[in-house]
């Protein structure tokens, strides 16, 4: 192996190195939680710059099957940065429910090896390791806490539908091998006009399609997305619910048009993603305005949200495909943010955090009353925040692809999310507390808040900085 091809999945090995140094220090290393929790942030903050850092070498290695450079490593740099904020942020609370084990950073990390392999896989059967490897972690991750049972609960829903949907997902790739005679996805992009004639490679291609929209939680496959959110810890829903949708969505674009730019306008596909999107954003918002816990709004907001970006899918162009990775970008922040926010009015494991819990909160706690207010407005689109330009984006591709119904649709679906978002501001600045609210918060979570919220802000105000750098890299 050439020294160049070493240094151009360095990020990988930095993460795979990293798990492998936890375990063993998780073995021998007596009360070894705190060791392993500062030792995750160093490898997180390496790997997050160092993807930064070389992201104009774009090549492919290992026989065309991983991607290094450009889109792969700017997703790199957001899994990392979003991994890292919620590991930052994840002491305090398991230490708060008594339970804080270096297990955790270790299966953090794990999910993370698996996502950027994800990202940067150009071979179906990658592409399947590497979506198991950050499966199998969530599943674990979702139970962590096993001495509670909605925890539990959440693992056990979470393990059962995701082999289900696993099935779906290795049996279309194995119909697509036996009509394409390859699991690469370069060669099947190229080929792809003649294999279509071929049913068994469609059906395969329809199966993918539905393990994959499993993964991104879109209406129909999002049955798991609320009792998974509500039960898990909340900080793990933070993480499947951004890097974990980050991941597979970039893993979707490129399984269906060979790379994050358009070769290939497959007209069915279309179809059955602006099928999928119209589906996911009015069920998402609707079933999300009968929600009183935050953390199930928070999981029905997640499946609009999936809508919207389906819609930059569905539209199948250039513009569409930036659309959408900014669009994941900015929900990153936003969502981390979010999660963190509730998880600091959780009293105990068993608590579950409702709109009456909010009541107040601007008189007793302004700062994440304030925090609070400005996600939930980038939530639902408001300008001047990164969540406005990330809709925008992505309608306006609709538009450009002549599906501008996907986009009307997108916007009556954005003014009903607007409703139980401000709901939330709502109560917490215009109702009066029933009992004295208690933040269990510490210099770790202001750092996090503060983070997502300049970032939320900054891609508000200077979209076009990110959105150039992405648009640079598409092919």
């Amino acid at each position: 192996m050439e020294l160049q091809t070493l240094y151009n999945i360095l990020p990988l090995i930095l993460v795979s190195t990293a798990v492998i140094i936890t375990i063993l220090l998780e073995a021998f290393l007596k009360k070894s939680e705190n060791v392993i929790y500062w030792f995750s942030i160093i490898v997180l903050v390496i790997t997050s710059v160092f993807s930064l850092l070389t992201i104009e070498n774009q090549t492919l290695n290992f026989s065309n099957t991983l991607h290094s450079g450009g889109i792969t490593n700017l997703v790199y740099f957001v899994l990392s940065i979003t991994a890292l904020l919620v590991t930052v942020s994840s002491k305090n609370y398991f230490e708060r429910l008594n339970y804080h084990h270096g297990e955790f950073y270790i299966l953090v990390l794990n999910s993370l090896l698996g996502m950027m392999l994800m990202a940067g896989s150009r071979d179906l059967m990658l592409t399947f390791i590497s979506l198991e490897l950050m499966s199998l972690s969530f599943y674990v991750l979702a139970g962590f806490n096993r001495k509670v049972l909605i925890n539990n609960e959440a693992s056990i829903k979470y393990f059962l539908l995701g082999a289900f949907a696993t099935g779906f997902l290795l049996y279309g790739i194995a119909l697509i091998y036996g009509s394409a005679q390859t699991t690469n996805i370069t060669f099947i992009i190229e080929k792809f006009s003649d294999l279509l004639y071929k049913p068994l490679f469609s059906l395969g291609l329809i199966l993918l399609l539905i393990g994959f929209s499993f993964k991104v939680a879109s209406v129909p496959f999002h049955m798991w997305v609320p009792d998974v959110y509500e039960g898990s810890p909340t900080v793990v829903s933070a993480l499947m619910s951004t890097a974990g949708k980050t991941a597979a969505f970039i893993a979707m674009i490129i399984t269906l048009y060979g790379s994050t730019s358009v070769q290939v306008n497959y007209e069915t596909v279309m179809k059955i993603i602006s099928f999928l999107s119209i589906a996911s954003m009015l069920i998402g918002s609707l079933i999300a305005l009968a929600q009183t816990s935050i953390k199930r709004m928070l999981a029905y907001s997640s499946i609009a949200h999936a809508g919207y970006m389906l819609i930059g899918i569905a539209s199948a162009n250039k513009f569409g495909m930036s659309g959408v990775i900014f669009y994941l970008i900015v929900y990153s922040f936003m969502n981390v943010a979010a999660f963190v926010l509730v998880s600091l009015l959780e009293n105990d494991s068993e608590k579950l955090v409702t709109l009456d819990d909010y009541s107040g909160l601007a008189e007793t706690h302004p700062w994440y009353a304030a925090v609070m207010s400005l996600i939930m407005f980038a939530l639902s689109g408001i300008p001047p925040f990164g969540g406005f330009f990330g809709k925008y984006y992505v309608f306006l591709a609709a538009i450009k692809a002549d599906l501008t119904y996907l986009a009307v649709i997108g916007v009556i679906s954005s003014v009903i999310s607007a409703y139980f978002y401000l709901r939330i501001v709502i109560y917490m600045y215009f109702r009066k507390s029933t009992e004295r609210q208690i933040v269990f918060s510490k210099p770790s979570e202001n750092f996090v808040l503060t983070i997502c919220v300049l970032f939320v802000i900054q891609l508000g105000l200077t979209p076009n900085l990110i959105l150039d750098q992405i648009t640079k890299f598409l092919p």
